[in-house]
């Protein structure tokens, strides 16, 4: 998951940013999306920056242990890739920020979804995948199976 809108409003650090009403709203809606799907993640795994953070909290995944990690701030694929292997949870819900994030889950599936905003990953651009491997530290490039992918704007609008 690409973090929700950030607001750009206040002259703050990009590390500092938080979101902005709409980013909220997309939040909401995306932990509402998830929740209804039955796509709930065992543990999170999620760039330590404000807005990553409040995203999260959005999503309101009550049950969901977070762990902040700096590593994810602006994380290429291969920290992204790295990070994952780490896990030892059963499902984990990643959330970082472009362009990494994108390219990971461009690299992560088998065959990219017909959505015309996959490649661009927008604000909030959510990939549910499975992949094959018996345990995180084995995962490929490429082992991803899409199971789903949403914007926010699909949600909201």
């Amino acid at each position: 998951m690409r973090h929700a809108k950030s607001d750009w409003s206040r002259g703050i650090s990009d590390h500092a940013r938080g979101l902005n009403a709409r980013g909220t709203r997309s939040a909401s809606a995306l932990g509402d999306w998830m929740r209804a799907k039955g796509y709930l993640p065992d543990a999170a795994l999620v760039s330590d920056a404000a807005r990553t953070r409040l995203t999260f909290e959005g999503l309101a995944l009550l049950a969901t242990p977070l762990t902040l990690l700096p590593e994810l701030y602006h994380a290429e694929p291969d920290t992204l890739l790295a990070v994952l292997r780490r896990a030892d949870a059963a499902t984990v819900l990643i959330i970082a920020h472009n362009p990494g994030i994108a390219s990971f889950a461009a690299e992560m599936v088998a065959a990219p979804p017909s959505h015309p905003d996959f490649m661009r990953y927008p604000t909030g651009a959510t990939t549910v995948m499975d992949c094959e491997a018996t345990a995180w530290s084995t995962v490929q490039h490429g082992a991803g199976m899409v199971r789903a992918f949403v914007t926010p704007r699909a949600l909201t609008d």
